[in-house]
């Protein structure tokens, strides 16, 4: 959106300079106003920069949330996965015996 407002001020100011220096000597002193043009077109250039800057940055961000995204998923399955083995894991109320044992691994498996 920002770029699209900064084409859009840059027609407009395009448009300021072609006026100027068709109107030639209009009211004012046309040295003032084109220094105030080049004024005006400097500070448009810091701006693009700055928001080409921005846009860079903003990128770079999203790609680093994107990998945090992916590896949160992958541990938070493995967690749930390791979760599930023990409680399966778990002995049961009974006391441990052979037949026991057995039976949890056969869960297990």
């Amino acid at each position: 959106e920002l770029e699209n407002q900064l084409t859009a001020k840059s027609k407009a100011l395009d448009e300021l300079k072609q006026s100027l220096a068709s109107n030639g000597g209009a009211e004012q002193a046309p040295e003032a106003q084109s220094l105030r043009i080049a004024e005006l077109c400097e500070m448009k250039d810091s701006i693009v920069n700055q928001v080409a800057q921005l846009k860079a940055s903003m990128e770079s961000v999203l790609e680093q949330w994107r990998a945090y995204d992916e590896i949160y998923a992958e541990v938070s399955l493995m967690t749930t996965r390791y979760l599930y083995c023990i409680d399966q894991c778990k002995p049961s109320g009974e006391e441990t015996s052979l037949e026991a044992l057995r039976k949890q691994v056969k869960t297990l498996q």
